[in-house]
C-alpha cells in the first residue's frame, strides 16, 4: 500500500470544533509543544506506512483545550476512504467506564447501593457457586455491586478452573438475545474465587448492565442515552449504527505476514443492524470527539458544559484506586501490572514501575479490544485518546504516543 503516505498527508488535519465543545487551540495554547508533537504524527505514519495499522486517530486535550486533534491513514483500505475526525469506532471495553458511570448516577440518585449485593436486582444471583479443585461450593459472601464495577467478582471471560470454562463456553452468555437472558446465564456459570479476593477481567460490567436495567426500569441503551449521551451531547455513541451513518464506521483489521486483514473477530456484537443485546462491557461504538467529551466531564469533576452527570465525590472513586492491598495490583494471567489498581471503572496508576514505564502516578484510563485507548493525567490536566481498529490488542500506539505526549507538556 504505497499509496498509504501520500494518502496520509492529505487526511493528517486538525478540526475547528463548534463553540459548544470543549475549545480547540493551537499546541501552544493548550500548553503544549508543537515540535514534539510532531513526533505523534511521525510515529503514527510509521505505523500506517508499515502496515500496523490501516489509520487511526489520536486527540489531545490539556487545561480544557484540544491542542491536537489529527487523523492519520484509512478507515477503509479496501475503498481507500481516509480516516476522517468523525469516523465511527467500535470501542469495546471503552464502553466499560461509560456504563459504570452509569451505574453510578443511580448510586447518586439513592437507587442503587455500592454495598448491595447483585442478588437483589437479579435474584439469581443468590445460586451462584464458586469452582474449585474439589468441587462447587457457596461463595465466602456475596457479590456486591462495587465487585462488578471493580471486577473482584469472580465473574470471568470463561476464563478459570474447568468447571468454570465448560459451563461458560456451553451456555455463551454474551450471545444472549437480552441483558435479563445473559444475567440468567451467567448466574449459572461458576465463580473464579471468592468476591473481593482476588482481581480478574469478565463480564462483571455486563452484569452491571442489567442491574441498571433492573433499578431504573429502563434498558440500557435508553437510560445511558438519558443519563450520559444526551446531557453530553455524545451524538455518534450507541449499541448500534444506524444506515446513515454505515459510511463512516470504520473497518476492524488484524494483521498477518501478508498485511492487514479484515477480520470478523467478536462478530457475536453486531453493529448494523439495531441489536437487543445491549453490552455495557465491550457493545458501543463511537466516535474521538464523543469519547473525549465523556473524559472532559470525568476530568472537571462530573459536569461538563453545565450538565452534572456524577457528584464529585462519586468521581473520585471511579479515578482512585479502591481495590484492597491483598488484591493489589491488577493483571491478567501471569502478567501483573505493577503499580497498577482499579478505581471503579478506570485502572489507576500507583505508582511507577517497569510495566508502562512513561506513565505517571495518578493517571487513570483503559482501552478496547480494537486497540482504542486512552488516559487521563489529572496533574498535568491531560487527556488522551487513540482510536484505531486492530485485534487483537496491540500496545504499539499506547505505548509509542504516551512518552512523547508527557514530553510535549510544558510546565
Amino acid at each position: 500500500m504505497k499509496t498509504f503516505p501520500l494518502i496520509l498527508g492529505l487526511c493528517l488535519v486538525a478540526i475547528a470544533l463548534p463553540a459548544r465543545e470543549i475549545p480547540q487551540v493551537t499546541p501552544a495554547k493548550a500548553g503544549l509543544s508543537e515540535t514534539k508533537l510532531a513526533e505523534v504524527d511521525q510515529f503514527m505514519e510509521r505505523q500506517v506506512a508499515e502496515q500496523k495499522i490501516a489509520g487511526g486517530i489520536v486527540i489531545v486535550s490539556r487545561n480544557g483545550k484540544i491542542g491536537f486533534f489529527h487523523t492519520y491513514g484509512l478507515m477503509d483500505c479496501e475503498a481507500k476512504k481516509p480516516m476522517a475526525p468523525d469516523t465511527i469506532f467500535r470501542i469495546y471495553s471503552m464502553s466499560k467506564a461509560i456504563t459504570t458511570a452509569a451505574a453510578l448516577n443511580l448510586c447518586d440518585a439513592g437507587k442503587i447501593g455500592l454495598d448491595d449485593p447483585v442478588a437483589k436486582y437479579i435474584p439469581s444471583f443468590t445460586n451462584l457457586k464458586v469452582a474449585t479443585t474439589n468441587g462447587l461450593r457457596a461463595p465466602s459472601r456475596p457479590v456486591t455491586v462495587k465487585d462488578l464495577m471493580l471486577h473482584t467478582s469472580g465473574l470471568t471471560y470463561g476464563n478459570g478452573p474447568d468447571a468454570l470454562k465448560e459451563t461458560y463456553k456451553r451456555l455463551k452468555p454474551l450471545e444472549s438475545t437480552n441483558l435479563a437472558e445473559m444475567a440468567e446465564k451467567v448466574s449459572q456459570v461458576p465463580l473464579a474465587f471468592d468476591p473481593g479476593t482476588a482481581w480478574a477481567y469478565g463480564v462483571g460490567i455486563d452484569v452491571l448492565g442489567r442491574v441498571i436495567e433492573v433499578a431504573s426500569g429502563e434498558s440500557l441503551d435508553v437510560f445511558l442515552d438519558k443519563t450520559i449521551f444526551k446531557p453530553l451531547d455524545m451524538t455518534d455513541t450507541a449499541f448500534s449504527v444506524p444506515p446513515e451513518k454505515a459510511s463512516r464506521f470504520a473497518v476492524n483489521y488484524t494483521r498477518s505476514p501478508d498485511g492487514l486483514k479484515v477480520t470478523n473477530t467478536f462478530s457475536e456484537l453486531k453493529y448494523t443492524p439495531p441489536t437487543t443485546f445491549f453490552s455495557g462491557g465491550g457493545g458501543l461504538v463511537g466516535t474521538a470527539r464523543d469519547y473525549m467529551r465523556f473524559l472532559a466531564m470525568i476530568e472537571c469533576g462530573g459536569t461538563l458544559d453545565g450538565q452534572r452527570v456524577l457528584k464529585s465525590k462519586t468521581v473520585k472513586l471511579m479515578t482512585s484506586n479502591q481495590l484492597p492491598k491483598e488484591v493489589y495490583p491488577i493483571g491478567f494471567g501471569n502478567e501483573k501490572r505493577q503499580g497498577v489498581g482499579f478505581g471503579l471503572g478506570f485502572s489507576v496508576r500507583e505508582e511507577l514501575a517497569s510495566w508502562d514505564a512513561a506513565g505517571r502516578v495518578g493517571e487513570y484510563g483503559w482501552g478496547g479490544a480494537a486497540s482504542t485507548h486512552y488516559w487521563i493525567s489529572p496533574k498535568d490536566k491531560l487527556i488522551v485518546v487513540t482510536l484505531e481498529q486492530i485485534v487483537p490488542y496491540q500496545w504499539d500506539t499506547e505505548f509509542g504516543v504516551k512518552g512523547i505526549i508527557y514530553d510535549a507538556v510544558k510546565k
